[in-house]
């Protein structure tokens, strides 16, 4: 059981930092206190208040607080979340609007694995749901999966996704965000030769690595500069006792999130400082611009080793769908087999994660598409999150999206509405 013990002294470490930070909210915080003049109280007080919220969220897996959106009727209409397909790995959930009717768009959102929850794609849900009757992949924190239910990796996460699609029925339409963009053009390909009345009529790949090497970034750097003896021995725990899946083999959440923090330290240390002092000075609220957006980010998940040790090896370093050589038990999916679903590639100007033109090379990988079958569009000023998030998304990308799926699909659809202005 090796690591066990490594897995759970960082989880130790969480926990002691957590109690670190109510124990100084709490002791700051008697009133008697009061009668010092001493900031130092205010600011060891606003110190453990964040230093607790914060070391407490990194293990809770945020809700997705979508109750309701306003309909064209004039009335707003109750979202009821309900799982359509459960599977041990991830479920296939999709956002029911009582009392509409359907809206003749019907999405697959395709959420990355790679750290977070899909509650990261929460604005892009409620951006999309005035207009689309949106699907998306639940994925599960591997710590939380007995070993009984057996290893996951790409090759299960393209299934997955094809078990989605068959599920959804005809019609659907696929936007995959970031990390799975590879893998959703994969699982297309795979149902083109197996099933293909099950394929989406439209594909919407969001700043994924489809061709890594397409344009180098430090994450692109970093999987060709360590190898895959390095990653085992130095990324890989075992999960503690202290949850359902102990003794499986993960790359643990905390971990990844210092490596998140690590890349633009500066920049959390001062959103961190600057809370600390709004909080002393009684300016800080429960849900603020910093605890809307940490709250989020700080909540992470494990993955299994297999599937990260499989999406460095196979995606970035032999890259497999970028040289259209990739399997799925054993069998070879080519994606030239694509030839009736529409693909349209998204990129960010300023994205540092996925950078201009590895997306894009899905549309070059697409041989037996027609020409009139592919777009491709560049928000020049957005990052990485901004093209699925925030002001980006809502006023130039979303309704592009939109517009493909409308051009793409034979079911009646109602008018698209103009979430930027609401």
């Amino acid at each position: 059981m090796k690591y066990l013990l490594t897995y759970d002294f960082m989880e130790s470490m969480r926990v002691t930092n957590q109690w670190l930070g109510s124990t100084a909210r709490a002791m700051c915080s008697y009133p008697q206190l009061g009668l010092i003049a001493n900031p130092a109280i205010q600011m060891t007080a606003a110190w453990g208040e964040v230093m607790e919220r914060s070391f407490a969220r990194m293990v809770v897996k945020p809700d997705w607080n979508i109750h309701s959106i306003a309909g064209d009727d004039g009335r707003d209409h109750s979202v009821i979340v309900e799982t359509v397909l459960k599977r041990p790995f991830g479920d296939l959930i999709r956002f029911k609007v009582q009392g509409r009717a359907p809206t003749g768009r019907k999405v697959l959102l395709v959420a990355p694995m790679s750290g977070h929850y899909s509650t990261l794609l929460r604005s892009t849900v409620i951006s999309l749901l005035p207009d689309c009757d949106v699907y998306i992949t639940d994925w599960h924190n591997a710590r939380d999966i007995p070993v009984s239910a057996g290893k996951f990796d790409i090759e299960d996460y393209t299934l997955y996704l094809v078990d989605f699609l068959r599920e959804m029925g005809p019609d659907s339409h696929v936007i995959a965000v970031c990390q799975p963009a590879p893998l959703a053009l994969a699982a297309t390909a795979y149902l083109a030769e197996e099933d293909p009345a099950a394929q989406p009529r439209s594909l919407t790949l969001i700043g994924g690595p489809v061709d890594p090497d397409a344009a180098a970034t430090d994450v692109t750097d970093f999987g060709n500069r360590i190898t895959m003896g390095q990653l085992e021995r130095h990324m890989l725990q075992r999960v503690g006792f202290k949850y359902a899946g102990a003794g499986r083999m993960v790359y643990p959440g905390l971990q990844q999130l210092s490596s998140f923090m690590a890349m633009n330290a500066d920049k959390h240390t001062k959103a961190f400082t600057d809370q600390i002092l709004r909080v002393a000075k009684g300016e800080a609220s429960d849900h603020d611009k910093h605890n809307k957006f940490y709250d989020e980010y700080l909540a992470v998940m494990d993955m299994t080793a297999e599937f990260y040790l499989s999406t460095v090896e196979r995606i970035f370093k032999e890259l497999e769908i970028a040289q259209n050589r990739f399997t799925v038990a054993g069998k070879p999916v080519d994606i030239g087999k694509i030839t009736t679903v529409a693909v349209k590639t998204v990129e960010g100007g300023k994205d540092d994660i996925s950078a201009p033109g590895q997306c894009v090379a899905a549309l070059d990988l697409c041989t037996g598409l027609p020409a009139s079958k592919k777009a491709s569009y560049i928000e020049p000023e957005a990052g990485h999150y901004g093209i699925f998030a925030g002001k980006s998304w809502r006023n130039n990308i979303r309704p592009l999206v939109l517009d493909f799926i409308d051009a793409n699909c034979d079911v009646p659809k109602t008018p698209i509405r103009d979430v930027a202005a609401e």
